[in-house]
């Protein structure tokens, strides 16, 4: 459809209240695990990006998450869109 884009994210999501020492180990293991060779080889053959270094962090991954709502929150009101 000419016109739209759509993109597709993953990210990890802990409990509110998470202790920040948990949660910055969680992010080091992804941050490790997304810079092995074998790794970005299978995520990128299966179509994916691996976002660079500086977006892998809690605080930009909030940044992008706080972003898709602000743009899709109208959308899905407006569409009367509810949760089954």
């Amino acid at each position: 459809m000419p016109g739209l884009y759509v993109t597709n994210w993953q990210a990890l999501f802990v409990p509110k209240g998470t202790p920040k020492d948990v949660v910055a180990r969680l992010n080091a293991a992804v941050v490790d695990a997304l810079a092995d060779p074998a790794v970005r080889k299978r995520i990128t053959d299966r179509g994916f990006e691996i976002p660079p270094r500086e977006q892998q962090t809690p605080e930009a991954v909030g940044v992008l998450h706080k972003a898709e709502i602000e743009k899709w929150w109208p959308i899905i009101k407006a569409a009367n869109i509810k949760a089954e």
